[in-house]
């Protein structure tokens, strides 16, 4: 069989590898890493039975196609398909945590470094000091809420 022709269908199988790896199996990594052997199988093959100025010109040219296939594939529209385009708008913070408002007074309830929880009105919540370590039973404020992010400050012992 004439060495071109192997090398030709090498190369071949490799695009079909890396197109199945993308479209069909992406993430699974079997075609993608046959792919890639038929690329050196084909290179290394055209090492053996050519010149090796040429065998080193024809690698530097596979390196740079598959590296420029791979730029046009990242920055195509062709993947959209296959990407999540749906924004997440919920939260984690619970009904307790959404009814506490800035200006709220409360007293930690288990030391606060940095974050621990407090009784706010008649609510435990989940809350972070705005600031440095409050210890536990200090008096607290609301300085800002934040979904489930209650930013406290203790209160100023008078």
């Amino acid at each position: 069989m004439e060495p071109l022709l192997i090398i030709g269908i090498f190369a071949i199988l490799a695009v079909l590898l890396f197109g199945i790896e993308v479209f069909a199996t992406p993430g699974v990594g079997i075609a993608g890493v046959c792919a890639t052997i038929c690329v050196v199988v084909a290179d290394i093959l055209v090492y053996v039975f050519y010149d090796p100025k040429f065998a080193t010109l024809i690698l530097i040219g596979s390196i740079i196609i598959v590296l420029v296939l791979l730029w046009l594939l990242a920055n195509s529209k062709l993947l959209d398909r296959h990407s999540l385009h749906t924004d997440i708008s919920s939260t984690n913070a619970t009904a307790a945590q959404l009814s506490v408002v800035v200006g709220e007074q409360g007293k930690a309830l288990t030391r606060l470094a940095l974050i621990g929880n407090a009784q706010i009105g008649d609510r435990v919540v989940e809350v972070q000091s705005a600031g440095s370590f409050i210890d536990e039973g200090t008096p607290i404020e609301v300085v800002e809420v934040r979904d489930a992010l209650i930013l406290v400050r203790p209160l100023p012992q008078n």
